[in-house]
This record gives C-alpha cells, sequence and structure tokens, in this order.
C-alpha cells in the first residue's frame, strides 16, 4: 500500500513488479476536473473539488464514450464522466526529481484511452522518468463548435491543459520535477502537442516536447465550418432549427450515445471523396468576456510566428506512414478506378479546397506523373499510392512543421524503419492480403517499441530484434526528456544532430541507428514546389 497526497486529498495506489526489472508505483483513474455532464457538457472543464478520506488509486476511470476507430462494428464503451489521469513511477521520494512524460494517446480524436492496454509504462519507467497518461473529451462531447459562449469549441483541448496544469501542481508529490515536463503524442495525439506548442493557454506548462506523425498542417486535422457541421448534425437528429440558442439545449439533452460515431459529411466534396477526416476537432475560438480562448486566429500563421520560446522538440514519421489510409472504407478496385478517371483524386485537400477546378486539374495531372508515370493505376502498381498518402496525410506536414520550428528552436528529426513482429498496425486495419509477405512501418508502428501494448499480447525476447529497438527507442526518448539530447553520451554509439535547413539531418531508427541527410528528398522537394506554385499561404516557414 503506498499513498499520496494531492491538492484535493489522499490518493492510495500500488507497487508493482516490472518484467523487465525492477518495480514501480501506479495511480490510477485519478480525477482531474470535476466530470464534464449535466450542464457542464460542451464547456471548459472545472478543477477537481476535494474529497473525504483516501480515494483508491488503482483502477483506470471510465474512458471517453466511443467506438474503436478501428473496428466500427465494435459496441460503444466509455462514459461522459471520463476526465481522469494515471502516474506510474518508478520512485516517490527519490535524491533528485524526475523527469514527466505526459502523453496525450492518439485515435482520430475518435477513440483511445490513456489505459495501459495500450500505454503501458513497463517500457520507459525503468529509465528513470515518470509516465502520464490521460483521458479526454472525445468526437461531439469534446469538439462540438457553436461560435458561443455556451459552445465555444475545443473542450478536448481546455481538458488536456487542465490536466497538464494538474501535473505541473501535484507530481513533486509523485517524485516528478515540475520543471522538467515534456509533452508527447502520436497521429492525433502529435497533433494536439503541435497546437499546445502555440495556444496561449500551455505557454509555460511544458518545457520539451515529442510530435510523432501529425502535425497542425496535417489534412485530416482541419476544421473547416465548425458551426455548419453543428446545424447538419442537428438535421441529421432531427433537429431543423438554426438558433445557435435553441441547438444548445438540443445538444445539451441529446443521449451520449446519439453524439457517438458521428459520419457527417457537409459538403459534396467531402462525400465524394469517402476519404478519413476528423469532423469534429481544433476551431478558431471566438472572443467571449468569460471565455479563456485556446486558440484563435490562423494556424498556420501562428506556427510560422513561432512555437513556445525555449521548447526543445523531437519529432518524425514512420516509413510507410500512408498504408494506414488504404483503410478508408473505399475497396482496392475502387481506388484504382477513382484514380483513373478523376483527376483531383491525386490533390491534396487545401489545394482542393483553396484553388480552381483549372489548377487541381494541373496539379492532379503532376501527382499522377509523379507517383505513376502517367499509366493507369492498378491493383498491381496500387502499393505507388501508399506513397502519395504517406506525403499527403502525415509525411509532408511533418516537414513543414520540422522546417517551421527549427528555425527558432532545437529540434531533433527522426525517421523510423525497424521491421519486426510489434509492427502489427497493418493486421489491425486488415491489410495483410495487401501487404502480403512484407512487414510494413505502418503509421504508429514505433509505438509497440515505446510501450508494451498488452491489448496485442506480445512476447518479449531480450535477444530478439524487436527488443533492440525497444532499448534504441526508450533510451533515445528518455534521454531527450532528461537532458534535451536524446544521445547526450557515446552509449547508443552515435551522435544525433540537431535538425538545419541546409543539411536537413535525421537518425533513422532501427536496430541500427543512422545518421543521415535530406530524407525522402525527391518527394519532399516535389511536394514543397506544388505548395509553393499553388498554395504557398499553407507552408508555414
Amino acid at each position: 500500500m503506498v499513498q499520496v497526497k494531492v491538492k484535493e486529498g489522499l490518493l492510495e495506489g500500488e507497487l508493482n513488479k516490472n518484467e523487465l526489472g525492477g518495480q514501480y508505483y501506479s495511480f490510477k483513474g485519478i480525477p482531474y476536473a470535476e466530470p464534464p455532464i449535466g450542464d457542464l457538457r460542451f464547456k471548459a472543464p472545472q478543477p477537481k473539488k476535494p474529497w473525504n478520506g483516501v480515494r483508491e488509486a488503482k483502477k483506470f476511470g471510465p474512458k471517453s464514450y466511443q467506438v474503436d476507430v478501428h473496428i466500427p462494428t465494435s459496441p460503444p464503451i466509455g462514459s461522459e464522466d471520463c476526465l481522469y489521469l494515471n502516474i506510474y513511477t518508478p520512485e516517490i521520494n527519490p535524491v533528485n526529481p524526475l523527469p514527466v512524460m505526459f502523453y496525450i494517446h492518439g485515435g482520430g480524436l475518435l477513440s483511445g484511452s490513456g489505459d495501459d492496454d495500450m500505454y503501458g509504462p513497463e517500457f520507459l519507467v525503468r529509465h528513470g522518468v515518470i509516465l502520464v497518461t490521460i483521458n479526454y473529451r472525445l468526437e461531439v462531447l469534446g469538439f462540438l463548435c457553436l461560435d458561443t459562449e455556451e459552445v465555444p469549441g475545443n473542450a478536448g483541448m481546455k481538458d488536456q491543459v487542465l490536466a497538464l496544469k494538474w501535473v505541473n501542481e501535484n507530481i513533486a508529490n509523485f517524485g516528478g520535477n515540475p520543471k522538467n515536463i515534456t509533452i508527447l503524442g502520436n497521429s492525433a495525439g502529435g497533433f494536439c502537442v503541435n497546437y499546445h506548442l502555440i495556444s496561449p493557454m500551455t505557454k509555460g506548462l511544458f518545457q520539451r516536447a515529442v510530435v510523432k506523425s501529425g502535425s497542425l498542417t496535417s489534412p485530416w486535422g482541419n476544421i473547416s465550418e465548425p458551426r455548419e457541421r453543428a446545424f447538419a448534425l442537428a438535421r441529421k437528429l432531427g433537429c431543423y432549427s438554426e438558433d445557435v440558442q435553441e441547438l444548445y439545449e438540443f445538444f445539451k439533452s441529446q443521449p451520449m450515445e446519439s453524439l457517438n460515431s458521428i459520419q457527417l459529411q457537409i459538403s459534396f466534396d467531402e462525400k465524394a471523396t469517402k476519404m478519413f477526416d476528423i469532423m469534429f476537432g481544433v476551431v478558431d475560438e471566438k472572443k467571449f468576456d468569460n471565455n479563456e480562448r485556446y486558440i484563435y486566429g490562423n494556424a498556420t500563421e501562428k506556427l510560422r510566428d513561432g512555437i513556445h520560446e525555449g521548447i526543445d522538440l523531437l519529432m518524425g514519421y514512420t516509413e510507410h506512414e500512408g498504408l494506414i489510409s488504404m483503410r478508408s472504407g473505399i475497396p482496392l478496385e475502387e481506388l484504382c478506378t477513382y484514380a483513373n478517371e478523376y483527376r483531383e483524386f491525386l490533390v491534396p485537400k487545401s489545394i482542393a479546397q483553396n484553388c480552381t477546378l483549372k489548377e487541381k486539374f494541373e496539379v492532379g495531372r503532376r501527382m499522377k506523373q509523379f507517383y505513376f508515370n502517367n499509366e493507369r493505376v492498378t491493383m498491381e502498381n496500387l502499393h505507388k499510392l501508399i506513397d502519395f498518402y504517406s506525403l499527403n496525410m502525415f509525411t509532408f506536414p511533418m516537414f513543414q512543421l520540422v522546417r517551421c520550428a527549427s528555425k527558432k528552436n532545437k529540434v531533433y528529426f527522426y525517421k523510423f524503419t525497424g521491421k519486426t513482429e510489434r509492427n502489427f498496425m497493418y493486421k489491425i486495419v486488415k491489410l495483410e492480403d495487401f501487404v502480403g509477405d512484407r512487414i510494413p512501418v505502418c503509421h504508429a508502428d514505433e509505438l509497440n517499441y515505446l510501450f508494451p501494448m498488452k491489448k496485442m499480447n506480445l512476447k518479449l525476447d531480450r535477444e530478439s530484434k524487436s527488443f533492440r529497438i525497444i532499448e534504441n527507442m526508450t533510451k533515445l526518448w528518455t534521454n531527450f526528456v532528461k537532458y534535451g539530447d536524446p544521445t547526450p553520451d557515446e552509449t547508443l554509439g552515435i551522435k544525433w544532430t540537431p535538425y538545419n535547413r541546409e543539411e536537413e539531418p535525421y537518425l533513422e531508427i532501427d536496430e541500427k541507428l543512422t545518421m543521415g541527410t535530406k530524407p525522402d528528398k525527391a518527394a519532399v522537394d516535389f511536394w514543397e514546389s506544388i505548395f509553393k506554385e499553388f498554395l504557398p499561404s499553407e507552408l508555414p516557414y
């Protein structure tokens, strides 16, 4: 039994044995806010009120109400009462306070949680760091926006901010250093971290950041016309009013089951493309007297102006990011038909939304030439579409971010290429037949080397290639968290050079660590030339 006092009262956690050696303390299901229910639905989270006696912290709190984004036929789980966090620490009373890793889960702002079925602590805490994982409101409950004082938007981001403030106030009691906090996230979690780098609400709450495969310039996170989206949702649920106060009362009265797993396109173009986009996400907040705004103005312009001063960054992407996009719900044969019949199919979303039809046709022609050499798209060459999706959805946005951030901040850039039995994302999205005997490095596969991923029931062999990659990844990440430098000494046999625009150094992460320059140069240069010619305003540098 172990007890820790926090601002709201006493918590009782437990001591756990680590299968990799040693032990750690866990405190699960810690409430960092009042339940966002009733009149608090859609509003900014409110700090948790004190409790009497000792609160048990041995079970995870409920997840935000959701359907698993990777298994859309699975039954919904979770609750509106979901604002909980988990803390894993190797020592309660260390000689020197420990650095803190504050992890924000991905899942497209639709699903996911901080539970240890995905994000357990065993790989990381053995390196002398504290891991914090959190839940936050998702989809409509977390990101509905009416542009009103009652529903200004960004509630899910404000959940993350309050959780980060809670950690700043209380982590010292768990052995942590509130002056050495690193926020981390992958995919939609990385997208959130990117926004925290420019939000006025987060300044001073963290010292370092890790952004994996998720930039605010990623097309899937670009929310257009959020209020129109709210009106469309209301119509889908049977309310045809356009009075925002009436809509607020309507949404507040809906059961949470009606506000989940929403397939909602608000334009004909959205409906026609049938690709994955976040329907409810981060928005430009309007000003109201009593509301603190999470973000306002054009996000790309704010990124161009610079992220928070003094924040060191580690960021990168995987080799085959775009494979995840092949599970869009469109049969692969139909993808071939679309790619052959419609020039706009290979046009990036922001260009499609902002350029003329003539310009879109020209961009489509150039993309077809670059990726398919103007040949017909068939099942035999469809793998080239993965390269297009990679650059479109994840890779080029990460280059936009690194080229912008490195102007004023120190940034370490990587490309993950490790291929072992732990690369299982392609199996989750049921693309085994398409992939064949090859092991790809799909979007989010590098997470399997930072966390045990108990959900997948993988065995751990200390003599395996996968364990050697685990050792590399966890040492690099925890060194960065501790020192702001992933290779402060010679123990990993390499020196990781910070990114600069001239040489563009990066670390290729596999069983062996290799420094290189100008990763994916031909493709990145091509994409940059397209944006410079057709939509330069979308380049944040």
